[in-house]
């Protein structure tokens, strides 16, 4: 019986993580090398296809844990790319997310088993298909959300030191921050809290520690930089 959906064209449907971390003072990405046809070998995001009964939401979640182990990590959809010769084995269709992680919490035998590899955000060898427009879309929006939302804490440990701080946004938006005018503003942000606890491995005099009070946001969003 001929309908409206069966008379049409149907095409693979998938999802790409841009996974996002933040060490020694340099933003890193998440790639793995292809262990497949086509682009065998070459340098690629995470990706997968989108099941049966799974939500394209559902689908970059069970990515994201597939690689990296975790579960209620930041995401955001990147946007959806579709052009007819993006993948030249099939005709696929692929909805782009990225995600914000800590470094220090990935199972790092999962990532070894998938041979993936961070990679500096700067240094970044060349990509399969369409996926260096994804990363410079998601860290387009990446600058853009993080100018008002505080989503860089997700690339932090718990505890972390004001010039670890400063370092992840100056990462993030590649370039310097006066280090003055910063932390003046982040003194006005009650729920940036400074802890009793030093930081005496990465600073030689050692600095205070801070953490993010997600709790006293909620109760008053504002958030500037």
């Amino acid at each position: 019986m001929r309908t409206y959906y069966n008379v049409n064209p149907k095409f693979y449907l998938s999802v790409d993580c841009i996974i996002f971390g933040f060490d020694k003072g340099e933003l890193k990405l998440l790639l793995l090398k292809r262990n497949f046809e086509p682009a065998k070998g070459k340098w690629s995001l995470m990706g997968g296809f989108v099941q049966e009964e799974e939500s394209v939401d559902d689908a970059a979640k069970r990515v994201l844990a597939e690689l990296t182990g975790l579960n209620d990590v930041f995401m955001e959809q990147v946007g959806t790319f579709g052009d007819t010769n993006r993948d030249p084995g099939e005709r696929v269709i692929s909805v782009a997310y990225y995600a914000l992680i800590n470094v220090n919490e990935y199972d790092r035998e999962l990532v070894q088993k998938h041979n993936a590899y961070w990679a500096k955000i700067d240094e970044l060898p060349t990509l399969i298909f369409d996926h260096e427009e994804m990363v410079h879309k998601a860290r387009v929006m990446m600058r853009h959300k993080a100018s008002d939302t505080p989503i860089g804490f997700n690339l932090l440990p718990e505890l972390f030191t004001l010039s670890q701080l400063q370092s992840l946004y100056e990462a993030i938006y590649s370039e310097q921050i006066d280090k003055r005018n910063f932390r003046k503003r982040i003194s006005e942000m009650d729920f940036i809290e400074k802890t009793e606890l030093i930081d005496k491995q990465n600073s030689r005099r050692g600095a205070y520690l801070y953490k993010f009070n997600d709790k006293a946001y909620s109760k008053e969003p504002k958030f500037k930089l």
